[in-house]
Order: structure tokens, then C-alpha cells, then sequence
């Protein structure tokens, strides 16, 4: 994926998840990038919002252009539960 692609999946996680946070949870060099672990937090509440809450780890391979900026994106998450958690939502840690 690349950095048009990146921005419009990023864009569209902003909408539908107004309040989102990412949190970083590790970031690990490698000889052409990075990989990045991430948990995304949010409350669905953009267009056709369900309301419910979602907690989902995350993980992108990141290459590195020769300018420094992120050339290309190759990321996982676990659609199911993402799909799971947008209908029933998901309990914060206490």
C-alpha cells in the first residue's frame, strides 16, 4: 500500500471513529523500515455509528524511502473482531 492508499484507510478509520487514539505499543527497526506494533481505540459514532467501543491490536510493515518518509505500508488487523466489536462493542480494561 501506498501513501495515497494509506491516507484515504487512515480517513476513513477518522471518520468512522471521531475520538480514535492510537496507542504505540512497540516499534522495531528493520534494515529497510520499520514494523509497528499499534492499538487502535475508538467509539464508533461516525456516519451509520453503531456507538459501541472497539480495542484492536494492529501491525504494519513499514519501508522507508531514500527521503525518510514511509514509501509503502503492508499492515494486519483482525477484521472478524473488528466487525465483532463494531456490533457489540468491547469492554475497556478496568
Amino acid at each position: 500500500m501506498g501513501r495515497s492508499e494509506i491516507t484515504e484507510v487512515a480517513q476513513s478509520f477518522m471518520t468512522a471513529l471521531p475520538d480514535m487514539r492510537l496507542v504505540m505499543d512497540e516499534v522495531l527497526a528493520r534494515v529497510d523500515g520499520a514494523a509497528y506494533h499499534w492499538t487502535l481505540i475508538g467509539t464508533n459514532t461516525g456516519p451509520v455509528g453503531t456507538g459501541h467501543r472497539v480495542r484492536i491490536r494492529c501491525f504494519e510493515v513499514w519501508k522507508i524511502g531514500t527521503d525518510g518518509l514511509i514509501a509503502s505500508s503492508q499492515g494486519h488487523f483482525d477484521a472478524s473482531d473488528y466487525r465483532r466489536q463494531l456490533e457489540k462493542g468491547v469492554q475497556e480494561p478496568g
